[in-house]
């Protein structure tokens, strides 16, 4: 087996590593159909599809923490893999690998709301933890020398079945801006082929023998368990027994807030050919399940002993070398492996238009120290992408947990055939890559047909769904436009009154009169009481309460008579208390100058013209006979002015008053005797009309 032996029981076949999620940076978009089931059953409910038919797709990875490599220098001629590449050795290297190859599978409607896929698939999937990458080189060396190193308690797995599946996905939930489908996938599994190694506390110690190299022996201590599908020591050609079967289950959920549904657009959920969401949360758990081999067989073997080299070179398989070298004991004869559980999630935000950006994680949530169990990588990822109908590009950018090393990729989809790699664009300019990937498959996609040609008025409302096809209405009213009874220009949905015209300001209704004074409620600021248009719907005041409003009252503060235009009526009786008062004014003799005694009359005439300020009075002054005649009428004129000028004073209007003097001209009594002569020395006021 020569120095492959113990390299293949540490490495089996150089470190490689699984990815977490085949089909990398694909999955997420929209097309993607029958594949996008692996990852998430419930994506294929509502899709773009009618259906998509996969005529073969292929999905491999391989990377680790113990080796960099530029990539293409690979594939040259003489390149030394143990010479060139970048080399990282710990106590605790790690590595895997996964292919993942899709046949001929399916998937379809089976209602608006409910989708189905059937595929088949082969998996090949491979994981070597906790190995002393020291012990991995010393071994890989054509000339060893010396070298004692603890191994300690690797385990390694590799697993190869087939899949038959069948998804399930519908729509959960529908409410407005809010989407919920979920998604189921039952599969068979056949097991095809198994190894698995588990160490505790193993050493290896090389001793050279310098004389006779055949006789250098390799010294080894601690325990392993070795099982296999079947006992590849009697024949090692890989042997299919239909009884090692197994079942599997993975369930999804996607929500989708599509922001862009309204009152307006219902309709939106039911087309088939448009993307309607503005973020997409999915979150799945898949390979839950394990596989049983018929056939399998598990071995304990205790490594305390001591091999030569001659005996490690003569031995013509792994199997052989292990029976042939070391004692061991058979732990049963069947082997159940174990599906590697993982936790997807993932967000998908439309930017804009065709434009997406999609986050995803991928988590493992077995334990990596379990017996015959395979696990992934936790990685996370970012792809932004350009989507369309029969065209999509994506740039996935990935970490994964073991090789350490951010990644950057390319894919293409052109309708019937893509093609891409999570890693292509780091690996062309890295010198030390530890990862490598590429998917690529053929398809049949057979797409959703627009709705446009159902709905022939462009109003949104498909046909079917359309009380007025012919005519473009919202959906509310069912496709059909507003009615406006009235023609107030006032939908009816809208109008209050719908029967009766009215403007929108009151919603389709007239404005009402509820006094009915010619003045309309809207513009009425006293709507309960009827008044007139000039005050604004109210009464007009009337402060005195005298029946002459405001408006025309001379005296708004004091009663009076409409004929007086709201002022009181000077009487008879009024003016004869003025006169009263004015008889008594007395005045120097011969003179015009009002004695000081006289003033309380003025007083009194001052307040009772102050009562009726609205009329206007005349001052008419008079004289006895006695003395000259002209002098008389003068001193008349002055002592009725000495009065009027007094009243001014004290603050009554002068346009309210004039004066003249008749002298002996009017008297009122006798000039013969004395009293008579007292009486016709006087001033009269008199009411001017």
């Amino acid at each position: 087996m020569k120095k492959n032996v113990f390299l293949s029981l540490f490495a089996f076949a150089s470190f490689c590593t699984a990815n977490a999620q085949s089909y990398l940076g694909y999955t997420p978009d929209n097309y993607a159909g029958v594949q996008s089931v692996l990852y998430n059953p419930a994506s294929i409910a509502d899709s773009r599809f009618k259906a998509d038919i996969n005529l073969f797709s292929i999905s491999s990875s391989v990377a680790n923490d113990l080796y960099g490599v530029k990539i293409f220098d690979v594939f040259k001629d003489g390149y030394d893999f143990d010479l060139e590449a970048k080399k990282n050795f710990s106590n605790a290297n790690n590595g895997f690998m996964n292919t993942d190859i899709m046949g001929p599978s399916v998937m379809f409607n089976i209602a608006p709301k409910h989708s189905l896929a059937i595929y088949t698939r082969a998996r090949a999937f491979m994981n070597v933890l906790d190995v002393n990458g020291n012990v991995v080189n010393e071994l890989s060396k054509d000339n060893k020398t010396n070298f004692d190193y603890p191994v300690g308690s690797p385990n390694a797995v590799g697993n190869s079945w087939g899949e038959f599946g069948i998804s399930y996905a519908a729509v959960l939930f529908q409410r407005g801006e809010h989407f919920l489908k979920g998604g189921i996938t039952a599969k068979y599994l056949q097991g095809v082929a198994n190894y698995h190694l588990q160490g505790t506390n193993i050493n290896l110690e090389f001793q050279e023998n310098v004389l006779f190299p055949e006789q250098s022996q390799y010294v080894s201590e601690g325990t392993a368990i070795y099982g296999s599908s079947q006992d590849f020591a009697d024949n090692s050609d890989v042997e299919i027994n239909s009884k090692s079967r197994g079942y599997g289950l993975d369930l999804g959920l996607v929500y989708e807030w599509r922001p862009e549904y309204s009152a307006e657009r219902a309709d939106i959920n039911d087309l088939k050919e448009v993307n309607k969401y503005k973020l997409r949360f999915g979150l799945s758990v898949t390979d839950l399940g394990s596989m049983k081999y018929a056939d399998g067989i598990r071995r304990n073997y205790d490594l305390n002993e001591t091999i030569t080299q001659n005996e490690y070179d003569n031995a013509d398989s792994f199997d052989e070398f292990l029976e042939d070298n070391y004692d061991f004991t058979v732990v049963n004869g069947g082997v159940k492996a174990y599906l590697p559980t993982a936790i997807h999630a993932d967000v998908d935000w439309n930017i804009h238009r065709k434009f997406y950006l999609n986050a995803n994680a991928d988590f493992g949530v077995v334990s990596k120290t379990k017996l015959n169990q395979n696990s992934i990588a936790n990685r996370v990822s970012l792809t932004p992408r350009f989507e369309s109908k029969w065209f999509s590009a994506y740039v996935p950018i990935s970490y994964m947990d073991y090789s350490k090393q951010a990644q950057v990729g390319l894919g293409l989809r052109t309708g019937v055939f893509f093609i891409g790699s999570g890693s292509i664009i780091s690996n062309a300019i890295s010198k030390s890559s530890r990862a490598a990937d590429i998917h690529l498959g053929m398809k049949i996609p057979i797409y959703q047909k627009k709705a446009k040609d159902k709905d022939q008025d462009g109003d949104g409302v498909l046909d079917k769904d359309d009380e007025c096809p012919a005519v473009a209405g919202p959906v509310e009213n069912k496709g059909c436009p507003w009615e406006d009874k009235d023609n107030d220009g006032v939908l009816d949905k809208d109008d209050a009154c719908p029967a009766v015209a009215g403007p929108a300001a009151n919603k389709g209704c007239p404005w009402e009169d509820k006094d009915n004074d010619g003045v309309l409620d809207k513009d009425d600021k006293c709507p309960e009481v009827a008044g007139p248009k000039e005050n604004n719907g109210c009464l007009w005041p009337d402060t005195d309460g005298d029946g002459v409003a405001d408006k025309d009252d001379k005296c708004p503060k004091v009663k009076g008579t409409l004929a007086n235009k709201g002022c009181p009526e000077v009487t008879t009786e009024v003016i004869k208390k003025l006169n009263d008062f004015s008889k008594s004014v007395l005045f120097d003799s011969s003179k015009a100058t009002i004695k000081p005694e006289s003033h309380d009359k003025l007083e009194g005439i001052v307040k009772v013209m102050d009562e009726y300020n609205n009329a206007n009075f005349k001052l008419e002054g008079h004289t006895d006979s006695t003395g000259n005649e002209a002098k008389n009428l003068q001193l008349s004129k002055d002592r009725a002015a000495a009065v009027k000028d007094y009243l001014i004073a004290k603050g009554i209007s002068a346009d309210r008053l004039s004066s003249e003097g008749y002298g002996i001209t009017k008297p009122i009594a006798t000039n013969k005797t004395v009293e008579g002569r007292a009486q016709n020395r006087r001033v009269e006021i008199i009411l001017i009309k």
